[in-house]
This record gives structure tokens, sequence and C-alpha cells, in this order.
């Protein structure tokens, strides 16, 4: 039986990291969506080498700081109950690549692509598993301090904080010293449009990343005896609130109702096991909401040229979904309780505090060292010319 369980939890965690390592073409493909057509290419390279360069040092160092486990050992060992700490790496890799995979998105069309690479190996390697370590791991007693203080640990199931938070607040001080594309914030104070280039594509990268992130929830689980329907499904209705609102306040923009899912998707994470499915439903909505006004606000009030909406999208409703989790999971609002408001306040805070700190230093130091920055012609031409020597359609380009 001992032997059925470990083959089965291998089995179970091996399908949740497969759902969300497709869930980084989803990150591709709405990249490639959203960026004008000269910049399809990067953002398919780039998604790609970042998940190559998070799986090296993740694997080298970032999950050992997370974890205090490495994999200097022989075979025979990585081997033993059927290889589960080897998948169990895996499946928490695609959580931890998921960090540049956002803050991809917000510095689109006009990033260096090596300094990138090397912000991902600092961040994947040592920022992101520090925190990783405190809130899943109980790193430097913080979660005991917490618990004394609170009553109850910092709870996130799946990553609203530890993932999204995080990687949206380190994009925010990136996107801010990367500033904004060229021409789209005119002298005269007029925005220049930046439409997407492809709302199907768009569209296909909506679709893949909520597919994947079924897998992103319910195996956060780790171990089958531990699956929750109730995870499943408070995913479900959380997408679902997240759609419907993004729908009415975006006038029926598909930009912002394919972005309103995903909306809710990250803030239900950190309380989809403990919620009842109408409280995901409203935690969802009120992210939808969030997303919209906030993308709005940050790129025609505050000029700031995120063009993904990375902060407002994971940064701001990872945020409200840390603190989602104190309320909704309350017994008072139908939940299961065994959570404290202040506990998810403290720990919500925490990460976005370390994020910004992240970002400003390592995206600091690149910009100070070797800059961040295409040049006004490479820009203009183009990231796919400029950095890869071939367009989304060469075919047509030779022909002009």
């Amino acid at each position: 039986m001992d032997a059925l369980k470990q083959g089965a939890d291998a089995l179970f965690i091996l399908l949740g990291a497969i759902m969300v390592l497709a869930m980084h073409a989803g990150f591709a493909f709405l990249e490639l969506g959203t960026v004008r057509k000269k910049n399809q290419v990067n953002a398919l390279v780039k998604i790609l080498v970042d998940f190559s360069m998070s799986t090296l040092v993740y694997f080298l160092v970032g999950y050992s700081v997370a974890y205090g486990t490495n994999f200097f050992i022989g075979a025979e060992q990585l081997a033993e109950k059927n290889g589960y700490e080897l998948v169990k790496f895996f499946f928490l890799l695609t959580f931890a690549a998921a960090i540049p995979a956002i803050i991809s998105g917000g510095i689109a069309e006009r990033a260096k692509f090596w300094p990138q690479l090397i912000a991902t190996a600092v961040i994947v390697g040592l920022f992101y598993p520090l925190f990783e370590g405190v809130a899943w791991a109980n790193k430097f007693g913080i979660q005991d301090w917490i618990k004394a203080t609170t009553g109850e640990n910092f709870r996130d199931f799946a990553g609203s904080v530890v993932v999204h938070a995080v990687g949206g607040w380190i994009a925010l001080p990136a996107v801010i010293l990367l500033g904004a594309r060229s021409n789209r914030y005119r002298k005269d104070g007029t925005i220049s449009a930046h439409p997407p280039s492809s709302i199907p594509f768009l569209a296909l990268g909506a679709w893949t990343l909520c597919v994947g992130w079924f897998g992103f929830n319910v195996m956060s689980a780790q171990t089958i005896d531990k699956i929750s329907g109730l995870v499943a499904v408070n995913s479900l209705m959380a997408m679902v609130g997240g759609t419907l609102v993004a729908l009415a306040l975006g006038k029926n923009d598909p930009g912002f109702v394919y972005n309103g899912p995903l909306a809710g998707l990250v803030a239900v994470c950190a309380g989809s096991d403990i919620m009842h499915p109408l409280g995901a439903l409203v935690v969802g909505g009120i992210a939808g909401a969030i997303f919209v006004l906030m993308f709005t606000w940050t790129q025609n009030k505050w000029k700031i040229d995120d063009v993904l909406g990375v902060w407002p999208l994971h940064g701001l409703c990872g945020t409200w979904g840390g603190i989602a989790a104190g309320i909704f999971g309350a017994k008072a609002f139908g939940g299961m309780g065994g959570v404290s408001l202040q506990a998810q306040l403290i720990g919500t805070a925490m990460g976005v505090v370390w994020a910004l700190l992240g970002g400003i230093v390592v995206y600091g130091l690149l910009k100070a060292t070797m800059g961040i920055r295409l040049t006004a012609e490479e820009e203009f031409e183009g990231a796919d010319l400029s950095i890869h020597k071939i367009g989304s359609t060469p075919d047509r380009e030779v022909s002009w």
C-alpha cells in the first residue's frame, strides 16, 4: 500500500507540474497577442529561455534556498519513493519560473534580452526562494512568529502572494526604471494607442493559462490524499466572477474580458482550499474590477507603461487574494476557518515589501551597469529583428 501511495503521489504531482508547464505557453501567447507584431518573436523566445534559465538556477540553488534540499547525491537516492522529491521540485519550479514570465509582460517591447536573463537568474535563484521558504517552509521562524502574534499562520495555499504578488511587485520597479515605450506618452499630453497585434493569440494564451491553473491550484495539495474538489470549484467560480465583472466594467473590450478570468484565478489561489464557492465568486469579481480599473489608471493617469498590466493583474490581484483569504476563509463568511485576517495582512505586506526591494535592487543595478533598454533605433525596428534577426512572418519581410 505504501508503494502504491508513493507512486500515486508521484503521478499526481507530475500531472500538476505538466499542467503548470503548459501555462508557460499561455504566458507566451498572451504576450505575443498583446504586443505589436514587430515584437511577437521576442515574446515567444523570452518565455522559453527564461523558463530554461529558471530551471537551471532553481535546481542548482533556488530549491535548496527555499527548502534546504539539494540534488547533489547519487541517482539511486534521487529515485527513492518513485523520485517524488524530484517531481516535487519540477512542480515547484513551474511556480518559480512564473515570476520572470510575469515580469516579461510588463517590460515587453523595449527591454534588452541578456540583462533580463541575468535578472531571471538572480530573482529565481535567490529573491523568490527566500520568500517562498518563509511562506511554505517556515524559514527563519517567521511563520512561528506570525502564529504566536495572531493565532494562525500566514496562509497562501497556491501562491496568490508567494508567486503572483511577488512577481507583479517585482515588475513594477522594473517597468518604471525601464521607462515607457517610445512615443507612448507624447509631449502634447496625448497617449498613443498601441493596440494588441492578435486578439486570437491573446485569447489562446488566456485560455491556456485558465486550463493549466486547475493544476496550479488543485495540485498544490502535493499528495493525492489531500486533493480537494473544493479547490477546483472555487477556482472555477473565481474565474467566472473575474470574467463577468471585467466584461461589464471593460465595456466588452476583449483584452479586459480575457484578463478578467486570470485576475480571478490569481486572487483565489491563497484561500481556494477554505473558501465557500460563493465567496470565491465574490473574490474573483472584485479582482476583475481591480484589474480593469487599475490597468486603466496605471496606463492613462499615472502613465506607467506596463504593457500587459502585470502589476494590476498579478501584483494587486495577488495582494487582494492574500487579504481575501483572511476574510472569505473565515467561518463568518462561509469559509472553513483556521485563518486570521491579521496574519494575512502581515504575510501579504511582507511579500509586497520584499518584492519591491528585489525589483529595485536587481533592475536598478542592471540599469546602472549594463543598461536594460534597447536603443531608440532597435525599439523602432522591433525586438524581433533587433535581437533575433527574424520576424514572425519572414516570407513577407523578405518580399518587402
